[in-house]
């Protein structure tokens, strides 16, 4: 049974927002600047720790532009002549943009919400940098030097200053700036409903114990339940519960539970998740030291094995940005739930700069037997493995920021782009588990973020965004996707929110 409490004789605020990540900060900014007097957020984490799973991000944002130009005009205002003049940054088109998204997610994803989250994706780059968020190029993570330029590749191509981190905090700024509350150490219990069915606030557990928090509206924008191992296990499988979280511990499903206890509508890809290839030696949730930089996105131009020393993914199949938010599912299906990426001397120099933090697990040889060895890598496998690999490797001219269609012929898997011998010593290997990000499931939202019920009714005064929302992302995920998501879906309920009792 919901919980029903009237408002009477306490506070009422106009929005009460749940999370404290770039959805819920994107919600509070546009709830105020839509009139809303009196804006709360409330985050489950301390202060120490806030910021959700978007603290753990690298900041960059996939969304439609038509090239440098565009972005000079308005976003990437402090780049210099000089720096521009070394970039080659191809368009983004929309049309693109909605292919690649159908495609990643196999034709599942919601045409409401891709159409919002593609069509509003310029003006909310825009609104915010209004909103004091300042951008850099990706230079580190999303471009290859090719004569002498830096070739952006995959459709992301810009980042927060100071990568997740920075986005929070300027956020978070932002939002004090215009009279935003937060409450830290808050997290949700249950929501609170009058008579007719409308949200009327939540039921908390703070500093000071449980309490009742009124509102005329109630956001959702807590994440989902990527860092709950019994749901994880309930909805993905045995083993999940091992996995490591890349973000935050406080994602764990409060809610998504809340919202369904109150006949919300679950929605989207509930078996399925964002998962990568992660660092063997990371903790078990995210570090806030080294952030996302356990993570090992450079396969594209290695080769990926398990400990049979076997191959087991197209590692060239399409841009990493394209394939990476799948791949840790596939190592979690691997002996030990573990991989080894493999480079030689000819690739090592490519690699991501998150592959030269200290915090790595890896190991040098002069061969491949050698490297088997260190890693306790099947010798007789990794060798035959490596060896009908050279041998299907056909000539092309490499290029790792296009693709190139440098493919094997006639092994499986196959790999489709940046096919080069792994011939060239001293070889090196990293190796990694599976990292999940955050859960595709969610719940069902109209146009204007209004949670749905599961007769396709809106329930009054709850709204949600962020990585809570279902519908958008199946089975796969476009890198750059999920923080424009967030911040699309939580400008629009914002002002959905705010304006609702104006």
């Amino acid at each position: 049974m919901p919980y029903i409490l009237g408002m009477a004789q306490n506070t009422v605020f106009d929005v009460i927002i749940v999370g404290a990540g770039n959805a819920a900060l994107c919600a509070a900014i546009s709830a105020k600047e839509q009139g809303a007097a009196s804006v709360l957020v409330l985050e489950k984490a301390p202060l120490e720790e806030r910021g959700g799973n978007s603290l753990f991000t690298a900041g960059g944002f996939r969304f439609v532009h038509e090239g440098l130009d565009d972005l000079r005009r308005d976003i990437l205002h402090d780049l210099s002549e000089a720096e521009a003049s070394q970039i080659v940054l191809p368009v983004l088109r929309k049309e693109d943009y909605l292919d690649d998204l159908r495609r990643v997610t196999e034709g599942q994803t919601d045409d409401t919400l891709s159409e919002l989250l593609v069509g509003r994706s310029r003006e909310t780059m825009s609104w915010l940098r209004r909103n004091r968020v300042r951008f850099i190029p990706m230079f580190g993570r999303q471009s290859f030097k090719v004569d002498g330029k830096h070739h952006f590749y995959g459709g992301v191509t810009i980042e927060a200053v100071g990568g997740g981190w920075g986005l929070v905090d300027q956020l978070i700024q932002q939002a004090e700036r215009l009279g935003v509350e937060i409450r830290y150490g808050t997290g949700l219990r249950r929501l609170l409903q009058d008579r007719s069915g409308a949200v009327t606030g939540v039921h908390v557990m703070g500093p000071g114990g449980y309490a009742d928090i009124h509102g005329r509206n109630v956001l959702l924008a807590c994440g989902g339940f990527e860092a709950n191992p019994e749901m994880r296990v309930r909805y993905y499988g045995p083993g999940w519960e091992s996995c490591r979280v890349r973000g935050t511990r406080y994602n764990t499903g409060d809610g998504l539970r809340a919202a369904l206890e109150i006949d919300a509508q679950p929605f989207g890809g509930w078996s399925t998740c964002h998962a990568v290839q992660w660092d063997i030696s990371a903790p078990p949730f995210g570090d806030r030291v080294v952030l996302d930089n356990f993570q090992k996105h450079s396969y594209p131009i290695g080769i990926i094995v398990n400990m049979k020393g076997e191959r087991f993914v197209d590692e060239g199949a399409d841009y990493r940005n394209h394939t990476y938010a799948k791949y840790g599912r596939e190592v979690m299906k691997q002996p030990q739930r573990t991989a080894v990426q493999i480079f030689d001397a000819r690739t090592i120099g490519m690699v991501r700069d998150e592959y030269r933090i200290k915090q790595v697990t890896k190991a040098d040889a002069p061969t491949l037997e050698q490297l088997a060895a260190k890693l306790s890598i099947d010798a007789d496998g990794l060798a035959r493995t490596v060896r009908d690999f050279n041998a299907a490797c056909r000539p092309g001219k490499y290029n790792p920021a296009i693709l190139d269609g440098v493919a094997t012929e006639g092994i499986t898997p196959p790999k489709s782009n940046w096919a080069l011998p792994i011939d060239q010593p001293p070889y090196t290997g990293f190796v990694v588990t599976c990292g999940i990000t955050f859960s595709f499931g969610g719940l069902r939202i109209n146009g204007r973020c209004e949670v749905q019920d599961t007769s396709d009714r809106t329930i009054p005064g709850l709204y949600a965004a962020g990585e809570i929302v279902g519908g958008i992302f199946y089975e796969n995920y476009l890198g750059g996707a999920g923080l424009m998501s967030g911040a699309v879906f939580g400008r629009i309920a914002g002002a959905s929110a705010a304006q609702r009792h104006i």
